[in-house]
């Protein structure tokens, strides 16, 4: 039987993260169910048409890998099915098999071009940490660009740096541009200018950052409890009915609100040590705290 709200908080936004199995409330960050199954086919169909050309066995397709992993690959182990080496004959003739099967899978500069950024897309990611399902939407919006030949007069690094901002912020993933730049090597300018250019020209419809998708990060990252989690969402709730959030960076917003949940419930932090994991300043910290303070009426001691 499906679940249809949080049995905590009662919101009714979950989200289903198939890769850890879990039901997981985008509100509260509890836990609703645990090793959910995906049963379904990874493709959609709209008529029966599309059913029969679709249906299949085999691995699902990727977006990741430049040929979708719809093609025969030859391991580089040079041993035969039961492990045991093969001759030097052998040994060159799959060499050479190598060489051209490399040359005819990327034969056009599309898939030159698709097989150098799905690579540091996998890099960027990997590094981000961001899941599967989070690389196979980056995959194939920047497949997108490409037919739309978005990427002429721009760098590849900072069309996939863009790309997989766009995605995050689409998914709600707290990843900032800072973080993305500086995990790619490229300015933050360069992959602002590749976002928005992407953004306009295939009409995305990117939301608006929540700061309340921070708070599970930053408390993570400061060994702080699930109350001062609890705590700083309420806190962000009521500051953006009051509209308190609007025109300010949704991190230092979050950041104040951690800062301020931590001492209300006795787990205290300095305001360089959560401006360090929010790689936001100790001004905007104390800012963001005095408004919240001021305007919600806080009775906080620090």
């Amino acid at each position: 039987m499906s679940v249809k709200k949080c049995p905590r908080c009662g919101s009714t936004s979950l989200a289903r993260d198939y890769e850890r199995g879990e039901v997981v409330c985008t509100e509260c960050g509890y836990v609703v169910t645990e090793n959910i199954e995906d049963l379904g086919p990874e493709w959609r169909a709209f008529d029966s048409d599309q059913m029969a050309s679709r249906a299949r066995g085999g691995a699902p397709t990727k977006y990741t890998r430049p040929n979708k992993g719809l093609v025969t690959e030859i391991d580089q182990y040079d041993r035969d099915i039961r492990g045991a080496r093969i001759s030097q004959k052998k040994i060159a003739q799959l060499s050479r098999m190598r060489k051209w099967h490399k040359r005819a899978s990327i034969a056009t500069s599309m898939e030159r071009n698709l097989a150098i950024a799905l690579t540091e897309l996998d890099r960027i990611s990997s590094y981000l940490g961001l899941s599967n399902e989070t690389k196979e939407a980056a995959a194939l919006l920047y497949r997108k660009c490409v037919q739309k030949e978005l990427g002429r007069g721009r760098l590849i690094e900072s069309l996939v740096a863009a790309v997989i901002y766009a995605v995050c912020r689409m998914q709600h993933i707290p990843r900032t541009l800072d973080e993305i730049a500086r995990v790619a090597g490229i300015e933050k300018k360069e992959i602002g200018r590749a976002y928005r250019f992407v953004r306009r020209e295939l009409k995305l419809k990117v939301p608006l950052t929540d700061p309340k998708s921070y708070v599970p990060k930053f408390c993570a990252a400061l060994k702080l409890s699930g109350k001062v989690q609890e705590k700083a969402v309420q806190i962000l709730k009521k500051a953006m009915k009051k509209g308190l959030v609007s025109g300010r960076g949704p991190t230092g917003v979050a950041a104040a609100a951690v800062y301020i949940a931590a001492a209300l419930e006795g787990e205290r932090k300095t305001q360089k040590e959560v401006a360090d994991v929010a790689n936001v300043t100790e001004v905007t910290i104390r800012n963001r705290y005095r408004e919240l303070k001021k305007e919600l009426k806080l009775k906080v001691e620090l």
